[in-house]
């Protein structure tokens, strides 16, 4: 089955958890230990990517190691045309649709299109919003975040994602940001579309992601935590995504 199936499938049934790793973070063992442990737990597929410093080698020795390791799917979360992995079972073919860079919105997909087709890994479209503060991926990204309390621009983009035909929707608080999307708006934006909602950025604790996925999160993905080996706290958020 396809990951994009499985996905689409599986968060039917309830919030899924994916694990986000950053290849220029740790070592590739150190990426394959944490993703072992993240499977252990019960996260859904791990996410492989980061906003720099991602390489072809260390992205394909990251993906390599863990897939040795693991049986989940791993998903591509590219940075850019510059790096792409056949060692992955899937890659976010992602635009950032709130970004003032046209190469952000599709220069960089027209740059890998070819690639991606060529090595013959699964291309899953997703509309990528940031919404502030956007931390680095944002300020990378150029993007103009969605302001925390404007929902309904967060609706419009989504479903403007959604209508120009993109498999998901991803609402981005940026990494290590001091808060998560706003509940409001994750909620809004789930009564809005009818593809899944991913939700990424400032989660921390278990009662926010509990929280995150009562407001409609069809996916939650936590990556600092799991980078800066707090293993008992991926733990517990994994349990409460499923508890929720």
């Amino acid at each position: 089955m396809k990951v994009y199936d499985l996905i689409k499938q599986n968060s039917a049934k309830g919030t899924l958890h994916m694990t986000l790793l950053d290849p220029a973070k740790q070592a590739p063992e150190e990426a394959a230990s944490i993703a072992k442990r993240a499977q252990e737990f019960g996260t859904d597929a791990i996410m492989v990517g980061g906003s720099t410093d991602v390489t072809q080698e260390n992205l394909d020795a990251t993906v390599k190691a863990i897939k040795k390791v693991c049986t989940l799917p791993v998903i591509y979360f590219p940075s850019g045309a510059h790096a792409i992995s056949p060692y992955s079972d899937a890659i976010y073919f992602m635009s950032m649709l709130n970004s003032c860079s046209v190469r952000m919105i599709i220069g960089e997909q027209v740059a890998g299109s070819l690639i991606v087709k060529k090595i013959g890994i699964e291309p899953i479209s997703m509309g990528y919003i940031i919404v502030a503060p956007g931390m680095k991926v944002g300020e990378i990204g150029r993007a103009t975040p969605i302001p925390r309390d404007d929902a309904d621009l967060a609706c419009a983009y989504a479903l403007a994602a959604e209508y120009m035909g993109m498999k998901l929707v991803y609402l981005e608080a940026g990494s290590g940001a001091p808060d998560h999307v706003p509940l409001e708006m994750i909620a809004a934006v789930k009564r809005t579309i009818s593809v899944p909602l991913i939700i990424g950025g400032g989660i921390r604790r278990a009662d926010q992601a509990a929280a995150i996925s009562k407001a409609g999160a069809d996916v939650i993905v936590t990556g600092t935590i799991a980078e800066n080996d707090d293993l008992g706290a991926l733990k517990q958020i994994i349990a409460a995504v499923k508890n929720a």
